[in-house]
């Protein structure tokens, strides 16, 4: 079975994800677009290569509607040469593009394919496309589904998890992700994006608050303990009739942003790589899907994150680095205990809380990270891993070259 290679990846910075982000007068046409050209011009890649481009976005409806992909192909002036899709398996759509990408060249199917997510929140916020698993009364009554914000709680209050616990995984993401800034270390996968008078819009993640304090965080209000109140705390409790109550801890500060963003990876097999003179820089190892109770819905990146290091022969001592999806505090504080990894090697530029999750390219983004810290610390292996609304997981294993 062929192999499947990661020969680059690239990111836009990340702007806010409302209406004064810098990123807002940006369509995400524009984002995706601007990924493409700028992945081109880094590998000399003639479009007619590809065999197809793979895009993640989570509410593919108005700007982002009608299949993203192919627009942004069109627009970038790839022309007539290359097919696209569009594929949404909520926050994990990106890195979900990237294993479909690895999948089909595995498959020998076909050799080169460009993956990745895009996501503009300022334009299309989240739930606007509705749907039955957010507004359909008797499927989440009778799946005991609950909001994502009231599922992170719960996880917290089963695991004993403090707010002062919470709050220090949020001020660690962002003091990391200041240092990471500040000594270069996104730069290798960072496009700036400019408007169409080529002045720049952005080029550097807006989300980070680098002089936030731990009792900045300790001050802000629980986000989601109205909807709670709701009733949501009720199916809760009914699913867990040991518990007492649920305690409100994730707030604005200790919870994933809300943001703007696009990224790629280029993936392809051995000897399309050699015949197009470009160079892999990490092998694809595994790739694993799990689905876990949709009441604790984001506890799928452990089982996920097994699945995968099973399929590669690994244990989870092997791994060098990890990135694990900041969408809650609780989130990563759970997976770290569950996987028993040290702090020291998971999200070790800060993440999601600090730089925000821009759901459909938020875990190509992670992916590209992890491999330039990887190439950066002259590590082997690393896995990235995220959860999933409605009760699932998503990871991946690679492997430097």
């Amino acid at each position: 079975m062929p192999e499947a290679y990661i020969y680059d990846s690239l990111r836009t910075p990340r702007g806010r994800g409302k209406s004064r982000g810098a990123l807002y007068e940006v369509k995400p046409m524009d984002l995706l677009a601007a990924a493409v050209r700028a992945l081109r011009q880094r590998t000399a890649l003639p479009p007619e290569e590809l065999d197809d481009a793979v895009i993640g976005c989570v509410t593919p409806i108005g700007d982002q509607g009608y299949n993203i992909a192919k627009a942004a192909l069109l627009h970038a002036g790839w022309g007539n040469s290359v097919s696209g899709m569009q594929v949404n398996r909520y926050c994990a759509s990106g890195l979900e593009a990237i294993n479909l990408a690895a999948m089909k060249v595995r498959s020998g199917w076909e050799e080169l394919v460009l993956a990745g997510g895009v996501e503009s929140m300022s334009r299309i916020p989240i739930g606007s496309d509705g749907g039955p698993l957010m507004y359909d009364p008797e499927l989440i009554t009778r799946a005991n589904s609950i909001p994502q914000g009231v599922s992170a709680d719960l996880i917290a209050t089963l695991e004993g998890f403090s707010r002062e616990e919470l709050d220090a995984c949020a001020y660690h993401s962002h003091q990391r992700a200041r240092h990471a800034w500040e000594n270069g270390y996104f730069n290798r996968s960072i496009i700036p994006i400019y408007d169409r008078n080529g002045l720049l819009i952005l080029d550097k993640d807006e989300h980070i608050r680098p002089n936030t304090t731990l009792d900045a965080l300790s001050k802000l209000p629980p986000a989601f303990a109205s909807a709670g109140w709701e009733g949501f705390d009720e199916m809760a409790l009914h699913a867990f009739p040991e518990l007492e109550g649920i305690r409100h801890l994730h707030t604005a500060g200790n919870s994933s942003g809300i943001v703007d963003g696009a990224a790629l990876a280029l993936v392809g097999s051995k000897e399309k790589g050699e015949a197009l003179g470009l160079k892999p820089r990490a092998r694809i190892l595994a790739a694993a899907t799990v689905s876990v109770d949709p009441t604790l819905m984001l506890t799928g990146p452990a089982p996920a994150a097994r699945k995968a290091l099973k399929q590669a022969g690994m244990k989870s001592g092997d791994v060098d680095l990890w990135e694990c999806n900041e969408a809650f505090a609780s989130v990563v504080l759970k997976f770290r205990r569950e996987m028993e990894v040290d702090d020291a090697i998971i999200n070790v530029n800060g993440g999601a809380i600090a730089m925000g999750h821009p759901l459909g390219a938020t875990g190509a983004m992670l992916l590209g990270t992890l491999l330039d810290e990887m190439e950066r610390q002259d590590k082997a292996t690393g896995l990235v891993t995220l959860c999933v609304g409605g009760g699932m997981g998503v990871a991946t294993v690679i492997e430097r070259v």
